[in-house]
């Protein structure tokens, strides 16, 4: 089971890498990668110009049990909207910000799904 784990882990490490370089390719500037807020985690956070992106991102190595964005619930939409609170509260935002999903697949070459205002 360790190893499992472990693999996991490490397609999802890989899967944020490459969303944080597409969206820095994008224009984006990345704050901050795996912020954590009580049991709440953001994947990535972005800021371009006045708007700051909350990325949640979803890693598979196949498309073969249906879309990474698919694994977004409403639970983890709550988690999300609270992490991003505490961000926006520490940091003083006063500007928009947005919730977005990007889904990699780790296929060759990798593909990238960029669902810009996912959720509200």
């Amino acid at each position: 089971m360790g190893s499992q784990t472990n693999a996991h882990l490490r397609t999802g490490q890989s899967g944020e890498n490459l969303a944080a370089a597409y969206l820095q390719q994008q224009g984006y500037t990345v704050l901050h990668q795996n912020y954590r807020y009580k049991r709440a985690e953001v994947d990535i956070i972005v800021q371009k110009n006045d708007l700051l992106v909350f990325v949640e991102v979803k890693t598979r190595t196949s498309d073969r049990y249906g879309y990474p964005e698919e694994a977004v619930n409403s639970r983890k939409e709550e988690l999300l909207l609270s992490a991003a609170d505490a961000f926006i509260l520490e940091q003083g935002w006063q500007h928009e910000a947005r919730f977005d999903i990007i889904s990699v697949t780790l296929t060759a070459p990798p593909t990238i799904h960029h669902i810009k205002d996912a959720f509200h």
